[in-house]
């Protein structure tokens, strides 16, 4: 199929899938929105759940492009502020709340859930890379854990308990998960200092 098509096709889906919720998304309703016969949809994906789950991974409008900022901090902050704008900017953050409550409620869209969240993870990788080449991040940190704490404080904030996230809010949790929160012990402050060899 001709990427131009496809790229049609999923923006229908997802259009559909943040007006009418997963119950309202039909194939029948994408063909009609999109323009293309449903059984050229059918042929390629054979139920709406495949279709979601094509469109949540390759749609143009879920799809950012690792930041490259030169520094770990500032890699995060900006990938940060890039979930931030998924979850809180129509229409991407429609679809990102309807698909995860369809999730939630349909077994079958589990893995498509899981799909997306992997590529997202996958495309990120390569900050993480690019911060231990630089010295930045040792080889023991987890990656996936930092960008779960991160994604999940935007989650959190700006879906279930539905609070606005400011300007300052990206480099707050960025700072709180590479510094810590809690005062550094005496001894530990002092040798940062240099008072204790």
């Amino acid at each position: 199929m001709a990427p131009r098509k496809e790229q049609q096709i999923f923006q229908a889906t997802l259009e559909l899938l943040a007006a009418k919720g997963y119950e309202g998304l039909t194939v029948e309703g994408v063909a009609e929105r999109s323009g293309v016969n449903k059984t050229t949809i059918y042929r390629w994906w054979p139920s709406k759940a495949a279709l979601l789950a094509a469109a949540l991974v390759e749609a143009d409008l879920l799809v950012s492009a690792p930041p490259d900022t030169g520094s770990l901090r500032g890699d995060l902050e900006a990938l940060l502020r890039g979930v931030a704008a998924l979850l809180t900017s129509p229409p991407a953050a429609d679809v990102a709340v309807a698909a995860l409550g369809a999730a939630v409620h349909h077994p079958e869209l589990a893995t498509a859930a899981q799909r997306f969240f992997a590529d997202r993870f996958a495309r990120e990788e390569a900050v993480f890379a690019r911060a231990r080449r630089r010295g930045e991040l040792p080889d023991t940190a987890d990656p996936m854990l930092i960008m779960d704490l991160l994604a999940g404080a935007v989650w959190l904030r700006a879906v279930f308990r539905g609070l606005p996230l400011d300007d300052d809010f990206a480099a707050g949790a960025v700072a709180a998960v590479l510094d810590g929160v809690t005062r550094p012990k005496a001894a530990d402050a002092a040798k940062s200092l240099g008072e204790v060899p």
